[in-house]
C-alpha cells in the first residue's frame, strides 16, 4: 500500500476510534503529537512512516481507560495494521513505540530504544506541558473528579509505578510529580527547545495560581 494513502487510512482509523475520547486524549491530541513527531523528524534520521504511524496509533486505546490493560494499545494497533497489510517488522516497531512512550514506562528498566520512539515520545510530552497541558491536566482531573488543588495534600516525589497509576491527588499536584519534569526527559534538541518555552509558561501559571489562591 502506498504510504500516503495508509496515512490516510489511519488517520481515518484514528478519528473514528476516538470520536468519544476524553477531550486531553481525543483525536485532537493524537493530531497535534502527530504534527510535532514530523516537525522533530525534520532534523532527526529517522523512519519518517514509523514515526507517522506511532505519532497517530500511540493512544489509539490508552491503558487508563481500559482498566490498566497496557496491552490493548499494542494489540490494536498492531490489529488495525496487519489488516492493511503492513510490514510485519514496521508493525512490531510502532508496538514497542506505544509500549514504552508513556510517563510510566520510565518507572520501569528501559528495554526498548530507537529515534522514532525518542521523536514521538518528545511529540507526546510536549502536549502535556505549557498551556496545552495546563489545560489537559485540569481537563483529566475534572473527569476523575478531582480536586484542583488541596495545600494539604502534598505531591508525592518519590512514586512507584503503582502509586502513579492510582493517584487521586489534586491536579496541580500533577505539575511537580510529572509535569515540570518533562522538560529534563526530553530526547532530542527540537524537543528541548521546544519544551523550554512550554515549561516557563507553566512556571508562570503556577505563580499566578498560586497569587489568587
Amino acid at each position: 500500500m502506498d504510504n500516503t494513502v495508509l496515512i490516510e487510512k489511519t488517520t481515518a482509523f484514528v478519528q473514528q476510534t476516538l470520536r468519544d475520547a476524553e477531550g486531553g486524549h481525543d483525536w485532537w491530541h493524537i493530531n497535534r503529537v502527530w504534527h510535532n513527531a514530523k516537525r522533530i523528524a525534520e532534523s532527526e534520521q529517522a523512519d519518517g512512516l514509523i514515526v507517522e504511524l506511532a505519532a497517530l496509533l500511540h493512544d489509539i486505546a490508552d491503558a487508563k481507560f481500559h482498566n490498566g490493560d497496557e496491552e490493548i494499545g499494542p494489540k490494536t494497533a498492531g490489529d488495525f495494521l496487519g489488516a492493511q497489510n503492513v510490514d510485519e517488522a514496521i508493525i512490531h516497531h510502532v508496538q514497542q513505540i506505544i509500549r514504552h512512550i508513556s510517563f510510566k514506562a520510565g518507572f520501569e528498566r528501559k528495554v526498548f530504544h530507537s529515534i522514532e520512539l525518542d521523536i514521538v515520545q518528545d511529540a507526546d510530552r510536549l502536549d502535556a506541558i505549557g498551556a496545552i497541558g495546563i489545560a489537559r491536566a485540569f481537563n483529566y482531573g475534572g473527569f476523575k473528579g478531582r480536586e484542583l488543588y488541596n495545600p494539604d495534600v502534598k505531591p508525592n516525589l518519590n512514586m512507584t509505578k503503582e502509586e502513579y497509576k492510582n493517584s487521586s491527588a489534586p491536579t496541580i499536584n500533577h505539575f511537580y510529580e510529572k509535569l515540570l519534569l518533562l522538560k529534563d526527559k526530553m530526547n532530542t534538541e527540537t524537543g528541548k527547545k521546544l519544551a523550554q518555552q512550554r515549561h516557563d509558561f507553566m512556571l508562570a501559571y503556577l505563580e499566578q495560581f498560586y497569587s489568587e489562591c
